[in-house]
């Protein structure tokens, strides 16, 4: 795997997802298989899972890790081509990236979206520099249209508490307390419908999601008929597509309760982390035997180990053609 940026980086879904769980319950060791490695992990906004999880992953395969904070941490970063750099952005992302890449034999980066212009969000520009000017591999921690390391744990949790081969899976729409990015929900239907899995989707009109993400998927702006028999539900906000990056006004009656699961009795309950208490799901379904949270959580640490584990074997085997040549 010389990047991971989607799930069109992914050979074989099912077989990562068996390999994640192999590694999750102790039938396979790696500790000195990136041994001699250096992890670069930059931070253009905050993380806790996925800053504990990646960092944990790639320890655990005897890798070094170091943790960059952009802003804060380090100078902030020009993106623009022909830029006159003469406002408050000291350093351009063609030397950042560029030293960046020297230090590290890969390089995680993690940009959300503006939300100001889908046009530029769209484009993945702070992803797409990076990769132009960072000749290693690039891992995605989440970027402005994708967070394939959730969905890849999001997987590994279904496989694990799964009863059927092919689960009824819900996405449904959660009110929050401001504008949220599509990331999550744009990559957590394509993961699923890449994987075969029956994918319904609800929402209140006006809060569309891209359909190049969802094709494939039953939509509805129903909750009642999308969670219907549903084995898995997963609760997750997003902003608005049209007009962009705003926050869709009212749906409070969207938030998922006890009583939202009267057609659904064996559905699990999937968020991925942090959740607004009583906005997106009550109290009652996350402090519930219901909850997969944590476990998604937990998971996030074995979909990092599995894909860093993917990446350091395209290392090798380049390092390999290298010697042979």
């Amino acid at each position: 795997m010389k990047q991971f940026l989607s799930v069109a980086d992914v050979s074989s879904i099912p077989q990562l997802v068996e390999e994640a769980l192999e590694m999750k319950n102790g039938h396979v060791q790696f500790n000195e298989f990136g041994q001699g490695l250096k992890l670069g992990m930059v931070f253009l906004n905050p993380s806790l899972r996925t800053r504990l999880s990646t960092e944990m992953a790639a320890k655990n395969l005897g890798m070094e890790v170091q943790v960059l904070n952009m802003g804060s941490d380090t100078w902030g970063l020009e993106f623009g081509e022909g830029a006159v750099m003469n406002q408050d952005k000291p350093e351009h992302v063609k030397e950042a990236a560029g030293v960046i890449g020297r230090y590290f034999d890969i390089v995680g980066l993690r940009s959300f979206p503006g939300l100001m212009s889908k046009v530029e969000d769209d484009a993945e520009t702070v992803f797409r520099s990076f990769g132009k000017y960072v000749d290693k591999p690039l891992l995605s921690m989440e970027s402005a249209t994708r967070h394939p390391l959730q969905s890849l744990a999001d997987l590994i949790t279904i496989a694990e508490h799964s009863k059927k081969k092919r689960p009824k899976i819900a996405l449904t729409w959660a009110p929050h307390v401001k504008a949220l990015p599509q990331a999550v929900p744009h990559s957590f239907a394509e993961w699923m419908l890449a994987t075969g899995h029956e994918l319904h989707i609800a929402h209140p009109a006006g809060l569309e999601l891209d359909p190049s993400f969802t094709d494939g998927a039953f939509i509805t702006h129903n909750q009642q008929e999308a969670l219907e028999d549903a084995d898995f539900i997963y609760v997750k906000n997003w902003s608005m597509r049209e007009p962009y990056g705003k926050t869709y006004n009212g749906g409070g009656e969207w938030m998922l309760r006890e009583d939202s699961l009267k057609g659904a009795s064996e559905a699990k309950i999937m968020h991925c982390l942090p959740v607004r208490r009583n906005i997106e799901l009550s109290d009652e379904l996350l402090d519930s035997p219901r909850s997969m949270v944590l476990n998604q959580a937990e998971n996030r640490l074995w979909s990092a180990q599995v894909v860093l584990k993917k990446m350091i074997e395209s290392i090798h085997e380049k390092r390999k053609e290298t010697v042979g040549h």
